[in-house]
């Protein structure tokens, strides 16, 4: 390895080192100090290797976990970026830290997960075996536009690595679309089965055909534009996919037991995801997806789906005192929906947190809380009480008041630790919503107050 390669190591080490002496994550700092010396690290700290990456709008860090969790099932050592750093310095960093001082990656295998946006500065650097694309949905606005803005940076970062096996959702016409475009190998994954009672999207970022504009059919729809859609005029429609949930036959808090058609099997295979709601479903035919064209066994990939946990803030589970608390990110209308869907099929009183940041991590356009449906959770009755918190609190409020929240019941309050005395104090379990830079800071209350790991580790 060259002297420059040698120390962007050195800098990419020591100065991860430096920042966690002082309990830093040094998540994205030392891939910018390593590239001062070496643009190229990463791809020499990747040099054979053998590694899946993760990218869409949600969905992505528990994917990278249900993956992570079918390598070590299997006996293969993996490194991954579960940090959430996903733009270009947040992967260098990862990779060039988990390598030696000379360079060479210490793991055969790696779980990537990749921002949208910078998946066409990663994906050629670290030749990817696998790409996995969960969905598209409106997100982020100010950062992103809208989602055709995104689904066109997705299909430069697949172009710049023509030699990936694409693992699609079939389910998705923006998704689904990038077969047509790119000259990869596609694999389909999806859900064979509707979740909703309604035939229509109620809510949906792909109404119009992308190919000829007319509006969609649906033969079923899971939730958003998500289902067996169809373009009446051109014809474009879901693909059959390779792996399929066929079945959903139970779902509670705990996870989900259901049915799953493979191409390759001449059976149907009963499986059981450690992790509740249809978004989960989503994910876990993700990750069986590309195990499976990653050239692992089908079997095995399946049987770990049963004991995956959740990851970072994506239901996590907490017991502050005598209170369980589950932490649950949203960031965008379409994921949101289904956090409070899942949150209505909760047969017990709870009491719920909202929290809601407009940070530039967050994107500062926070109109998106109007298109989530809100009305079902306060609607539900099952609400005793509601708590607000962020730097946009009283936006938080408003919406519920419109939502049919009982305003003498919310409370609002500013920071973090004075939430956890609220969530103490409950009777009932609580279930808490932030959107992301909301989620770090009362997630770090919590790991302060139970112990919990840094969000690095």
């Amino acid at each position: 390895m060259r002297p420059g390669s040698i120390c962007a190591v050195a800098a990419c080490k020591l100065t991860r080192q430096a920042l966690r002496l002082f309990h830093r994550g040094g998540t994205a700092l030392p891939g910018k100090a390593a590239r001062l010396f070496d643009p190229d690290i990463l791809k020499r700290v990747s040099e054979g290797m053998e590694i899946i990456v993760v990218t869409g709008t949600n969905g992505k860090t528990t994917t990278c976990s249900m993956l992570e969790n079918a390598l070590r099932a299997g006996g293969r050592e993996s490194l991954s970026n579960k940090s959430g750093a996903n733009l270009l310095s947040g992967v260098t960093a990862e990779l060039t830290c988990n390598a030696t001082w000379t360079g060479k990656p210490k793991t055969h295998y790696a779980v990537i997960e990749c921002d949208e946006g910078a998946l066409k500065q990663v994906a050629p650097l670290i030749s990817p075996k696998v790409i996995i694309v969960t969905n598209l949905f409106r997100d982020q606005l100010d950062r992103y536009g809208e989602v055709m803005h995104t689904l066109d940076e997705i299909r430069k970062g697949i172009l710049a690595s023509p030699g990936s096996i694409l693992c699609l959702n079939a389910d998705d016409s923006l998704t689904g679309s990038l077969a047509g475009d790119v000259p990869n190998p596609v694999v389909w994954y999806g859900l064979d089965t509707p979740t909703g009672e309604e035939k229509e999207p109620v809510l949906s970022d792909a109404r119009y055909c992308i190919r000829c504009g007319t509006e969609y059919g649906y033969h079923y729809h899971t939730y958003a534009h998500l289902g067996g859609f169809f373009c009446p005029k051109c014809g474009y429609s879901r693909p059959e996919p390779d792996f399929a949930v066929t079945q959903i036959e139970e779902m509670n808090t705990a996870g989900t037991r259901c049915r799953v058609r493979m191409s390759a099997a001449p059976y149907e295979m009963e499986i059981t995801v450690g992790l509740p709601a249809v978004y989960n479903l989503y994910n876990a035919m993700a990750a069986l997806c590309a195990c499976t064209a990653f050239g692992l066994p089908a079997e095995e990939c399946a049987a770990s789906l049963k004991t995956v946990h959740s990851s970072f803030g994506r239901m996590e589970n907490f017991i502050l005192g005598k209170t369980s608390l589950q932490m649950i990110l949203v960031k965008n209308p379409a994921g949101c929906s289904q956090a409070l869907e899942y949150l209505s099929s909760v047969k017990e009183p709870c009491r719920a947190v909202f929290a809601l940041n407009d940070r530039t991590a967050d994107g500062h356009d926070i109109s998106w809380i109007w298109d989530a449906d809100y009305e079902k959770i306060c609607s539900s009755g099952i609400l005793q009480e509601i708590l607000v918190l962020g730097d946009r609190a009283e936006d938080m409020q408003l919406r519920l008041k419109y939502a049919g929240a009982d305003t003498s019941r919310i409370t609002i309050v500013r920071e973090a630790r004075e939430a956890l005395k609220w969530i103490e104090a409950s009777p009932v379990p609580v279930f808490a919503f932030p959107n992301y830079t909301s989620m770090l800071e009362l997630r770090e209350a919590v790991r302060e107050r139970t112990g919990e790991k840094e969000f690095w580790q």
